[in-house]
């Protein structure tokens, strides 16, 4: 990649290109106005992390992460999100992303970071664990809706 990358600390200014990348690169149809309101209230938490890759001075992917604490397991951090614009994949920016979110964890001496990814998603399974990251199960995901 011949531009450089800048990962920093999302801001609220941050929404409309979060919101666009959400739709476009996982096609989540979650509006602007709900897409800021859920970024406010992460940014306002310690517990939670969001960071945006910079490249020529447009955001062009970003990464949600958030503690992941249990009865069975160290404290970890639990990759929520991470998501490049579809241009721009391919360029180092998730692996920028994804190594970010690892140094937040190492500073808070967790024992490492997770992430689930969707069974279909096989190009980020590939990406996955050229990053180093390793499947551990598989697993269904059940939701429950109100």
């Amino acid at each position: 990649m011949d531009e450089p990358i800048t990962i920093r600390i999302a801001d609220i200014a941050d929404a409309p290109h979060i919101c666009e990348i959400n739709q476009n690169a996982l096609g989540y149809d979650f509006s602007l106005p709900e897409t800021k309101a859920q970024l406010s209230l992460l940014l306002s938490r310690t517990t939670d992390k969001v960071l945006v890759a910079v490249c020529q001075n447009e955001v062009r992917g970003y990464i949600h992460a958030a503690d992941y604490e249990c009865t069975y397991c160290a404290p970890m951090k639990n990759v929520m999100a991470l998501a490049v614009d579809i241009s721009w994949q391919g360029r180092g920016i998730g692996r920028r992303l994804l190594e970010a979110a690892g140094q937040w964890a190492h500073e808070c001496g967790c024992a490492g970071v997770r992430l689930i990814s969707g069974t279909d998603r096989t190009d980020a399974h590939r990406f996955y664990l050229g990053c180093g990251y390793m499947v551990r199960k598989t697993h269904k995901n059940f939701v429950k809706l109100f």
